[in-house]
Parts: structure tokens; sequence; C-alpha cells
């Protein structure tokens, strides 16, 4: 492929995110001068490619809305990206793994030899197959309800009916949540879109109304971790953990961890509940200071309590 072949390529290749790209960025990109590309987008004009040249101080070139491009316009990055997405599919929580298959197959068979080889040597295993998968049409009819604003209607769970106002829909560990707004409870829910069967047609038009959070996946977060907004555990503590910091920190979660000594390190954790936070800690099998605050405490001398209880208990004592 000589030179110019492959910038042409490489600037497609850019121009289909369809977003406007400033001349200078995709000089810099590609390495050449701002002329070089402008005499690059003619070319690809006379090919029949439909590029616009937006003016203005936010200017650049952008490739039309229904322009047809090569199918096998993918570099390097970008077709790593493709088979480890699509052999990545039964992790997604939607049931999907045959035509991701196919798709796969159909793709690498109108690769180039130097790409297809490059994706026949990405193979991997553990992604789990969540035992609980959305169905793929649930999946686009909720999407297409929360993009046009269209009041939901479905059955849930064993067919009770529900109507909601969709906000989002989020992806957490393999699962398919919808934020809505609940018309019957008058309130925020969120639904498994697993057990979901929308019914058609949808509802009317309705007015977005505003999360109480920052963004979905905060709100969803939070929600998870029993709190009505704030993306945080109602109960966080501190402790000491005679342990060196690279023992705890790996396995801390979305706690934290710092060292104090090297043989110690001080950590916050979170829970649903106090316990929820001592148990967090035990399970690190180290000797430990409870810092605080007053509650972990309190928590921490009633735990003694029932465990010193429950050791006489077995004893007979």
């Amino acid at each position: 492929m000589t030179g110019t072949s492959a910038r042409l390529l490489a600037l497609l290749s850019v121009l289909q995110a369809q977003r406007v790209w400033p001349g200078s960025v995709l000089a810099e990109r590609l390495g050449v001068t701002p002329r070089t590309v402008r005499r690059d987008v003619d070319r690809l004009r006379e090919l029949g490619y439909r590029i616009s040249a937006v003016k203005g101080p936010d200017g650049g070139y952008r490739m039309a809305a229904g322009s047809d491009l090569p199918p096998l316009l993918f570099d390097d990055d970008q077709a790593v990206a493709i088979a480890v997405a699509l052999q990545n599919a039964p992790s997604s929580g939607v049931d999907v793994d045959e035509a991701a298959e196919r798709a796969l197959a159909a793709i690498r068979q109108v690769m180039p030899s130097r790409l297809r080889h490059r994706i026949d040597g990405i193979r991997f295993s553990g992604a789990d197959t969540p035992t609980d998968r959305a169905d793929p049409a649930a999946l686009e009819a909720v999407s297409a309800a929360v993009r046009e604003h269209r009041t939901l209607r479905f059955d849930y769970r064993e067919g009770e009916p529900r109507r909601s106002q969709p906000h989002a829909i989020v992806a957490r560990n393999g699962r398919w949540y919808v934020i809505g707004w609940d018309l019957d409870r008058d309130d925020w829910r969120i639904y498994r879109l697993d057990r979901m069967s929308p019914r058609t047609p949808t509802g009317a038009v309705f007015t977005p109304r505003t999360l109480p959070a920052a963004d979905a996946r905060t709100y969803l977060s939070a929600r998870l971790k029993g709190s009505d907004a704030v993306d945080q555990w109602p109960c966080t503590g501190e402790v000491v953990i005679d342990l060196p910091l690279r023992e705890v920190a790996p396995f801390v979660g979305d706690g934290t961890a710092e060292e104090l000594t090297t043989h110690s390190c001080r950590v916050s954790l979170g829970s649903w509940s106090w316990d929820g936070v001592l148990a967090s800690t035990v399970r690190f099998g180290a000797p430990f200071t409870v810092v605080g605050p007053e509650p972990l405490r309190a928590a921490a001398r009633d735990l003694g309590v029932r465990l010193d209880a429950a050791d006489r208990d077995r004893s007979g004592g």
C-alpha cells in the first residue's frame, strides 16, 4: 500500500466517527500538513465520499450521514477492539452470543490477511455468562423509549403490569438496569432489564424529570449502596490493620488504604451496616484497631460480646 493510499484510509478511519474534525487536528493526527489534509479530502470526494466542510472557528471536516464506507476500514487497534468486544459478548448480559459469533466470523472473512491473523491471535477465557440475561428485543424497545421520551408499559417479574417514564439504561457487572419514574408509585425506581417484557405500542411522550443525582450511573451506584442520591455507603469507618499495605490495598474494593509503617496500614471501608464494616475488616485475618467513628467502635464492642457468648455456648460454660 502506498503512502498516499495508507493516508487516505487513515483519514477515512478518523472521519467514520461522524464528528467535526478541525483541519489542524487531522493534520496533527495523520502527521501531515493542513494543505495535505485538504488535498486528501478532495481525493476522497472524487472517489464518491460525501465529506462536508464546516465553516467557522469550530469548523473542519465531517463525513456526511449516509456515506457508505468500505466494510474493511479497520486499523490494527480497531481490529483488536472488535475481536475483544465480540468475544466478550457473553459477559455483556444480553442474549447475543450466537449473533456475535456470526458477526466475528463474517468480519474475519472479509478482512485483509494481516488483520485476520491479528484477531485470530486474540483468544481468552473468563467471559462469564450471567444467569439472567436481557432479551435484545427488550433492550431495543426500552432504548427507543428512553431516546424518544415515551412512557413505557411493561410486565415485570411474574407478569406484574407497570408504567414508567424511562430515564436511562445502565450496564453494571453483567446486568442491565433501567432507571425510570414509576407512574403508579410516583417515585423513582430501578428495574432489571432481564425481568422486563415491554408492551407495544408505547405510551405518550413525557417531559423528562431531573434525576436526584449527578447522572444515572451515580444514582444506580448510590441506590445499590443503600443511599438515595449520593454514591457512598451509609456506614463508613476507619481501622488500622497490622498488615503491609501491599497485602491489603488490592482487596479494599471502593475503600482506601494508606501505609502507616512497613507492617501496618490505615484503611477506610464502607458497608450497609457497621457490622458489615467489621466483617470486611475481619476477613483479612490480622489484628486490627478501630479508629472510628464511635458507632463502629460500639459495634466492635457489641460483636466482641456476642462472639464471646457464642464461644461459651459451644463449650457449655
